[in-house]
């Protein structure tokens, strides 16, 4: 675990090229400060979650010393509860290819809760990786006790040049054409997407219609070129994020609906930056040597497994960015608003109100056994572990009185056969013993010893318990 820096830098890279047009914008010392303050209870978390994953996986301070002679066998216990869980739990999102059902409010709702519940199907199972996602998801909050996700939204488009109709407007007082628009109005208020897939002529004619009151008939008399924005890309994202990047509010007391910030940690590069397509500034002012993840001394994030390699060109060197999404009184009136805020190393590079319509914090808690006044879970791991060691230490024992046996082995008595004899015993052929040395005692041939039945009760009590407490 890197050591912790509670120092925080004051000293920071001059960020005018960033100031929103607010009251009170905070400086980056402030928000540093707020992720240097929560560190404690995040670092104190991330010691618990590595203790229970040492566990499951027999490492660390959960792997038995070996010794000279003795077995160090462990067998997990905690790991063969977790696989039964893996697939009971994913199997019922994996296994249907309509996970959302939405339910209408009114009658009015009916059609549109329909659309709905297709939308969302169609973005999870052919928008996402749903089998990546469930699986790190399950595997996730079996294994740690908590699952973050950290939820988003991609959206890309692209200038197209389109033909357009071009139309003309007749005025009329045909009776017809009058009744014809008040059915028309009628689909617009009581089914507006049918009234969206009209003719552009007949909306248009309508449109006219409702803004002067003279009925009028629409006619293509042509088609001109005209350049529109095309939506390419516009879909959820959904990421499970690592326990060791996520700093949260510790004053929240298990609510996530008072959870005033949220510190998300990445690794990343300029380039992914500015392939991002979010408006970052002051990339030209970041130190890249005091940005590298080998250089943080504050946070404990997931970088890559080979440290020892790095990128030599700048828009591909790594370095570790802060996210921050909180509640700030951006405007000193003493009501707070949603900010997200990101810097690398001391240099800030955006902040800007939350973008996301519901203004809210885009992460979601999931807690597999919830702890009071915690927005942190447990794992099953954290009521085995004391079932483990005792299956762990009673398995040695067995190994260890049967490993530790000369089983196979047969010893002589030194007088009952002479050398000839010796060899011809050796060879499988017959021989002659000494005839006052009875056989049976002369030649001994040792097997394993009776392992006690209180051994294998042990072991299957504690399996047993095990089973039930998950």
């Amino acid at each position: 675990m890197v050591t912790e820096d509670t120092h925080v830098d004051t000293t920071l890279t001059p960020d005018e090229n960033l100031q929103p047009d607010w009251e009170n914008t905070p400086s980056l010392a402030d928000l540093k400060l707020d992720f240097v303050g929560a560190k404690i209870d995040h670092d104190r978390q991330v010691i618990k979650i590595k203790t229970w994953l040492s566990f499951l996986n027999i490492t660390g301070e959960a792997k038995v010393t070996p010794i000279k002679g003795r077995s160090s066998v462990q067998p997990k216990l905690i790991r063969k509860q977790a696989e039964w869980r893996y697939a009971a739990l994913s199997e019922p999102f994996l296994s249907t290819e309509d996970v959302f059902n939405v339910d209408p409010v009114a009658h009015g709702d009916a059609v549109g809760a329909i659309q709905n519940s297709i939308i969302l199907n169609n973005q999870f199972n052919t928008k996402l990786d749903k089998v990546r996602l469930v699986d790190d998801a399950v595997r996730t909050s079996v294994d740690e006790g908590t699952l973050i996700f950290r939820t988003g939204w991609e959206f890309e488009e692209e200038e197209v040049i389109t033909q357009e109709p071009v139309i003309s407007y007749t005025p009329t007082n045909d009776p017809a054409v009058m009744q014809e628009q008040a059915q028309i109005h009628n689909l617009m208020e009581t089914r507006p997407d049918d009234y969206a897939q009209l003719p552009p002529e007949v909306r248009g004619a309508h449109e006219q219609f409702m803004e002067t009151g003279v009925p009028v008939v629409g006619e293509v008399t042509g088609t001109t070129s005209s350049t529109k924005m095309k939506t390419i890309l516009n879909q959820p994202t959904v990421e499970v994020c690592d326990y060791q990047d996520i700093t949260i509010d510790p004053t929240c007391k298990g609510d996530p609906s008072k959870i005033q910030f949220v510190v998300y940690s990445f690794e990343t590069s300029k380039a992914e930056l500015l392939k991002s397509g979010i408006d970052y500034h002051n990339l030209d002012l970041i130190q890249m040597e005091s940005a590298s993840p080998l250089a943080q001394a504050d946070v404990d994030v997931s970088i890559t497994s080979d440290t020892s390699f790095a990128f030599k060109d700048e828009p591909r060197k790594r370095m570790v960015a802060h996210e921050y999404w909180g509640f700030y009184d951006i405007h000193g009136i003493g009501t707070t608003v949603p900010i997200v805020a990101t810097w690398i190393g001391n240099t800030l590079i955006r902040m800007e109100e939350n973008p996301f319509p519901d203004q809210q914090l885009p992460f979601v808690f999931v807690s597999y056994l919830p702890v009071r006044k915690s927005i942190y879970g447990e794992p099953d791991g954290e009521l085995l572990i004391d079932n483990q060691k005792i299956v762990g230490a009673v398995t040695r024992g067995m190994v260890d009185l049967m490993g530790r046996s000369a089983n196979g082995q047969i010893g002589f008595r030194q007088d009952a056969l002479d050398v000839t004899n010796k060899r011809k015993y050796e060879a499988g052929a017959d021989y002659v013993f000494n005839p006052t040395i009875d056989p049976r005692q002369a030649i001994i041939e040792h097997q394993y010893p009776d392992i006690p039945s209180s051994a294998p009760y042990m072991v299957d009590s504690n399996n047993a318990e095990a089973e039930s407490l998950t």
